[in-house]
């Protein structure tokens, strides 16, 4: 058998859905679908990304059991620091004394550059580059 990962949802406070459709277009993403209570994102490589409504007032805990962080890739170090300028604009306070190298991550002919943050719904985020110094 061979799979793909296909798509992820992530329940929101819909207030927030200006924070992540400017992040995802400063990224490159295509909406493809925008609706009442839903919005679709791809990246035209990976699977896609969905915001819907929370139906539910459980505050999300990345260190607890279930997903720690999302992870989304670029093509450059400059890429993640284009990133990292956006996000300070939108006041968005930087976590894990990011952006930084992880040389842990890489190794002698590669490196991983990345930035951490939580988004206004407390949901962890990672953008980061991983290729050739």
């Amino acid at each position: 058998m061979k799979s793909n990962l296909n798509h992820i949802q992530i329940n929101i406070d819909y207030k927030n859905i200006s924070f992540y459709k400017d992040l995802l277009k400063e990224l490159g993403w295509t909406i493809i679908v925008e609706a009442e209570n839903i919005l679709g994102f791809e990246s035209g490589s990976t699977g896609s990304l969905w915001f819907l409504p929370r139906t539910a007032e459980n505050q999300n805990n990345y260190n607890s059991v279930g997903v720690n962080h999302i992870g989304i890739g670029t093509d450059s170090v400059a890429s993640v620091d284009k990133a990292v300028y956006h996000l300070k604009n939108k006041g968005v306070s930087l976590l894990f004394d990011t952006p930084r190298h992880r040389p842990e991550f890489g190794s002698d002919q590669t490196t991983y550059y990345q930035v951490m943050f939580e988004s206004p719904d407390k949901i962890l985020w990672e953008i980061m580059y991983s290729g050739k110094k």
